[in-house]
């Protein structure tokens, strides 16, 4: 049978998008369209991350993030870890819908890897950061439907003997940043801490306590950004990435300068 007499006696099932064909066959099965939106049907509440952030220290760079997810007014998680391991020399901090991002960070990793493995050779920091910048792109469709990922990359540039930054738009828009960025939810409470508190060829312990201050200061500000957790035990993520490569901060280590910043907030009660 031909594809024209097919199409012509069961229809055009070519189309990939499952939306699309119930809005040509069956349109009373889609779900109630939202006000806002007369022509695509409303998409349910999902886990968003919120505050990542990113800035240059004296070894390289220093990523961090807060570890809950909201969804709506809610929280959906109080412990998932934000900041991904790209490869060896590079790093990824995620903000925005929670399924997509980690879909794209892990897609992002394995992207890497596949590279590498063919043309013998990784990828400069600058081609991963266009990489990305593509691959965010290609989301543009989802996040015009609220399904946004947002992502801060970071690496060390072994060339250069430097770390860098880079941010981003939803339609792929690339940009780096020369001392530090935040992004999610609370970026802009904790773009205004890092711009009180940070300075050049910072040591690794200042750029920590900056980092997690920020953090701190989104979390006041912002309902959806958790601060440390003392009764869970729970607190920010925290990577580094220097010429001797990618590596996370012990939870010891950020459990004592979160608890010295919140006695330093304390005393000033």
């Amino acid at each position: 049978m031909t594809d024209q007499r097919w199409q012509a006696l069961f229809g055009d099932y070519s189309n990939a998008s499952f939306v699309e064909l119930l809005r040509a066959t069956s349109p009373h099965m889609l779900p109630s369209l939202s006000a806002g939106s007369p022509e695509e049907p409303a998409l349910p509440a999902s886990p968003h991350g919120t505050t990542i952030l990113a800035l240059r220290y004296r070894d390289g760079v220093l990523m961090a993030g807060d570890r809950q997810a909201t969804e709506g007014f809610q929280v959906a998680h109080r412990n998932i870890d934000k900041i991904y391991k790209a490869d060896d020399f590079s790093g990824i901090g995620i903000a925005g819908a929670a399924g997509p991002s980690m879909e794209m960070a892990r897609l992002f990793q394995t992207e890497l890897e596949h590279y590498e493995k063919v043309e013998g050779e990784g990828l400069s920091l600058e081609g991963k950061a266009n990489r990305l910048a593509q691959m965010i792109r290609m989301n543009l469709p989802a996040a015009m439907q609220g399904l946004i990922v947002v992502p801060i990359f970071a690496g060390f540039d072994e060339k250069a003997g430097v770390g860098r930054i880079f941010k981003y738009d939803i339609t792929g828009g690339r940009y780096e940043e020369a001392e530090y960025f935040a992004q999610g939810s609370g970026g802009k409470d904790a773009r205004d801490s890092l711009k009180k508190r940070y300075r050049k060829d910072l040591p690794k312990a200042e750029a920590l306590s900056v980092a997690l201050e920020a953090l701190m200061d989104a979390a006041e500000e912002d309902i959806g950004t958790g601060g440390p957790d003392l009764v869970r035990g729970i607190f920010p993520s925290v990577k580094t990435i220097t010429r001797s490569g990618f590596g996370e901060v012990p939870e010891d280590e950020v459990r004592r300068a979160c608890e010295a910043l919140l006695a330093e907030r304390k005393g000033r009660l």
